[in-house]
């Protein structure tokens, strides 16, 4: 199984990027698909997921009104869409999958990570 995260680089602050993330190696029917964040010297925290039914989504309140995660089935694809980039959104982006309710996400334990990619925000 393999989550290939993609899109992270350089911005300035008020910019926008977006993530892309293709799952492989097994069918992900059911699973949800999201992203985490880690910055240097901080624990990864958890951003945003979407659910299997591509309806049910779920927001760190610090991205709340400027990120959007959707999905494309077809292709085991997650994106998340960065809006309005701030300095304090700069980390590693990872991607993970999950059969849980993406409620019970949590950065403890999760079914399938992939490799970060790194978002820099210049101010």
């Amino acid at each position: 199984v393999q989550l290939q995260a993609s899109g992270g680089g350089l911005v300035q602050a008020g910019d926008s990027l977006m993530l892309s993330c293709v799952a492989s190696g097994r069918t992900f029917n059911g699973y949800g698909l999201g992203w985490f964040r880690q910055a240097p010297g901080k624990e990864r925290e958890f951003v945003a997921a979407v659910e299997w039914n591509r309806v049910s989504k779920r927001y760190a309140e610090s991205v709340k009104g400027r990120f959007t995660v959707s999905r494309d089935n077809a292709k085991n694809t997650v994106y998340l869409q960065m809006d309005s980039l701030k300095p304090e959104d700069a980390a590693d982006y990872y991607c993970a999958a999950d059969r849980r309710s993406v409620l019970r996400w949590s950065s403890s334990f999760m079914e399938y990570w992939g490799k970060g990619t790194l978002v820099t925000v210049s101010s």
